[in-house]
């Protein structure tokens, strides 16, 4: 068989850059082109559709790619192994360029045979390419192999004499493989009936986790916005080279690129979705585009990013995400552009083709993302669907409002986190949204309960010092005494308490006695489910590999309390369910946590630490344990001094963020300003130049935006020089103005300023610290986190 040109070129062409993914999906690409025209035919296709990968298990392996297609005549596989040929159109096809097949094959080994048959053929035809022996002849062998059933068919590929590097690559990254190929190949693997393998595993399609299509946010409180968003825009219709796969004028009869007259009338379109992924990531968020059912991007970002055609060259300003940027993002889409031109590689589009201006204009609109910006630019607002997913979702508050996950207090992002990977996996209790619902809803149920909880005191406007004094956890006589400390008496009353069965059901107990019937385990166990809200933050598997592992669903009850069978009253109870799952209540009222601060995940471990001994009879000892199952399940517990700077940085950029908007919206950003020191402001502008925000000094103070940048410790001085700025529920909820007396201002802003200072100077000085300070630290961003205003 003749193949062009010389194999000292098709030598040459395995240098060029592919990896060994690309590599073989090139090959996938061509098996899939073949099933996508049986599929369109809609006749019945004996045998199914697929492709199996066989990986090499050593270096002197070899790799095999199979399908089950249609095969090829004599002429048609002389065509399709023949250097710089493709019979492919160039807008139908994923396999688009005739070196495709040349490239993967060079460039993984030197030596390839390409063997194919068709039902009812009697043997199976092939050429062996043998990138060391063929000549300037151009001739490569013909081989063929006995074929064992007639109505055998498809295409075989094997490719010998590996490069050693790339098999070695092969041969130890078959997952790693199966999960770029799940990824790109994800949209014909679910509406397709195509089935792909590598290595003897079915390549799972990598879905989106994302909201629900009926899920939706209230924006300003009048516009209701939805979490996902259908996207269909059609464009008129082209003329296309059937050659070049150029578009060209509508009044052409030949290419104006080539010189084909194989120009042809096609449609242009612009179809998927935008939407919102259940829970935020650094990496895994942007905008998926795909042709002709492959992902060309994944992930990709460049339309969070806004490029002002009216300035200087690499003029562009990243818009998404802006707020809490070190969190990640969330906003995620899948867009079909089968009309715009890519690279060979595949992995880009031609940019700078008109096709794709159009439908990035479709996608994100022209004008900037951002309203202020595009509104002194003198855009008209964007209405664009990424538009209305950025002003609806821009934020990560917990709650409703923003479809973020929350424990009451705060987002739970490392749990949603946690529950993507478990969508992912294909467990089952994770693949619709109604975990992460639930966790919003439970967030919003118990932030009501604490607003309810707070005194009366705690709120702006009351100047009754006495009940301020007693809201900050000081003695209600206006001394200003703290409280006394708990006496040694408290742990016998402890004790008594927990020995009462009085939070059984009141209905029940003011009934005659004779006439009580013993509440049965499981209707005590249901009215506690009744009662009860999800605790994400103990919501986990728990164990260690030596004693295996349970399925912990956490709850905290919310009315009444626990008692054991014994009707004891426990902090902690533990019910047991099918196999390894069982359900934690918590009653978090109970007086060991009332009044002896203890923390839930000790008590639960410690539960859990009894059912996992005895099952797996081990030697341990139960405080060796329980330590090794925190460390195990509960890691981002521990008294890590970078953990918990990272913690710090990122309570402190929610709280730069909320005084950014305060000052801006009261107009006192020069005033704060001011109170910059020559040194702090050096350093505002070190810190500005390294985030490539370059703004000149006579620029500063004009917004609250010079926040962002300035030291952490300047936030604290800067609230105790301004604290009417800051206080009164505007960032923190802590009362200033609202009480009359001095010595009440004092105290509350003493209260706020503290734990603001413990953050600050733990996110300065991110060192190694003794673990009381750590633990102090780690106290003072609760603290400070309850005390941000809400709904800000």
């Amino acid at each position: 068989m003749k193949i062009t040109p010389s194999a000292r070129v098709l030598r040459m062409l395995g240098e060029i850059e592919f990896d060994e993914w690309q590599c073989i999906a090139e090959l996938i690409d061509n098996a899939f082109d073949d099933f996508t025209e049986i599929y369109r035919s809609g006749t019945p296709w004996a045998g199914g559709y697929r492709v199996s990968v066989e990986l090499p298990d050593s270096v002197q392996g070899q790799l095999v790619i199979t399908d089950t297609g249609r095969g090829m005549t004599y002429d048609r596989l002389e065509r399709a192994v023949r250097a710089g040929w493709s019979g492919n159109d160039m807008h139908d096809k994923l396999g688009l360029f005739g070196m495709g097949f040349n490239v993967s094959t060079a460039r993984l080994g030197k030596r390839t045979r390409v063997l194919t048959t068709r039902q009812g053929d009697t043997e199976w035809i092939g050429v062996e390419i043998d990138l060391d022996r063929i000549g300037d002849d151009f001739e490569a062998e013909d081989i063929t192999e006995p074929k064992a059933d007639p109505n055998e068919h498809g295409t075989r590929i094997v490719i010998s004499r590996l490069h050693p590097t790339r098999a070695a690559w092969l041969r130890k990254n078959g997952s790693a493989l199966r999960n770029i190929l799940g990824q790109v190949y994800s949209w014909l693997l679910l509406e397709r009936p195509f089935e792909l393998w590598v290595g003897g595993f079915q390549v799972k399609p990598v879905r989106h986790c994302r909201w629900g299509d009926d899920r939706s946010v209230l924006y300003n409180n009048k516009e209701r916005i939805p979490a996902y968003i259908e996207i269909d825009q059609k464009l008129e219709n082209g003329l296309a080279c059937g050659d070049c796969g150029q578009w060209q004028l509508t009044d052409r009869d030949t290419c104006e690129d080539c010189g084909s007259n194989r120009l042809t009338e096609r449609e242009r379109r612009v179809h998927g979705w935008l939407g919102i992924q259940r829970y935020m990531h650094k990496n895994d968020y942007g905008i998926d585009f795909l042709r002709n059912g492959r992902k060309i991007l994944r992930w990709d970002k460049q339309l969070f990013t806004w490029r002002n055609p009216d300035g200087a060259a690499g003029n562009e300003e990243p818009e998404y995400p802006v707020d809490l940027a070190h969190q990640g993002g969330r906003i995620i889409g899948e867009i079909h552009l089968d009309h715009v031109p890519v690279t060979y590689q595949k992995d880009a589009f031609e940019y700078g083709d008109r096709s794709w201006r159009s439908a990035v204009e479709i996608v994100r609109g022209v004008a900037p993302l951002l309203p202020r910006r595009a509104a002194d630019m003198g855009y008209e607002e964007n209405d664009s669907p990424l538009a209305l997913l950025f002003k609806a979702f821009r934020r990560n508050d917990a709650g409703r409002r923003y479809l973020v996950p929350g424990d009451g207090r705060k987002p739970i992002h490392e749990d949603t986190r946690r529950w993507g990977q478990e969508f992912r996996r294909g467990n089952p209790d994770y693949q619709t949204d109604e975990r992460w619902w639930q966790a919003v809803e439970d967030h919003e149920a118990a932030k009501s309960r604490g607003k309810n909880d707070k005194a009366a005191a705690a709120t702006p406007g009351r100047p009754d010092e006495a009940a301020v004094l007693e809201a900050l956890g000081f003695g209600g006589t206006g001394t200003g005494e703290p409280n006394t400390p708990a006496s040694d008496g408290d742990a016998s009353e402890l004790a008594t308490e927990a020995q009462s069965p009085k939070d059984v059901s009141v209905s029940r107990s003011s009934a005659p006695a004779s006439e009580q019937r013993p509440e049965t385990k499981q209707e005590r166990v249901t009215r506690y489910m009744e009662s009860s809200t999800t605790y994400p933050a103990l919501s986990r598997s728990f164990g260690h590999p030596r004693v295996g592992f349970v399925e912990v669903e956490t709850r905290q009850l919310t009315a009444g309390g626990l008692t054991d069978e014994n009707l004891h009253r426990t902090p902690v109870l533990l019910d047991q369910r099918a196999g390894n799952s069982l359900v934690a209540f918590l009653d978090l009222d109970h007086p060991i946590f009332q009044k002896f601060g203890a923390d839930p995940a000790d008590l639960l471990l410690a539960e859990v630490a009894v059912l996992l001994r005895v099952r797996a009879e081990t030697e341990w000892s139960h405080s060796e344990l329980i330590a090794a199952i925190r460390a195990e399940s509960l890691p981002a517990t521990a008294l890590d001094a970078q953990l918990i700077s990272a913690e710090a940085q990122e309570l402190l950029a929610e709280i730069r963020h909320r005084m950014v908007s305060e000052l801006d919206r009261t107009g006192e950003a020069e005033k704060a300003y001011h109170f910059l020191s020559p040194d702090e402001l050096t350093a505002t502008e070190h810190a500005m130049i390294a985030n490539g925000k370059v703004t000149r000094t006579a620029d500063l103070g004009t917004t609250g935006e010079f926040l962002l940048h300035v030291p952490a410790l300047f936030l604290v001085r800067l609230v105790e020089s301004l604290p009417s700025a800051f206080m009164d529920n505007r960032v923190f909820k802590g009362v200033y103005e609202g009480v009359a007396s001095a010595s009440a201002r004092r105290l509350s802003l003493a209260r706020t300023v503290g734990y603001l200072s413990d953050v600050a100077t733990q996110a300065t000085f991110a060192g190694a610290s003794l673990p009381n300070q750590l633990l102090r630290t780690r106290l003072s961003i609760r603290l400070l986190a309850d005390d941000l205003a809400e709904g800000k």
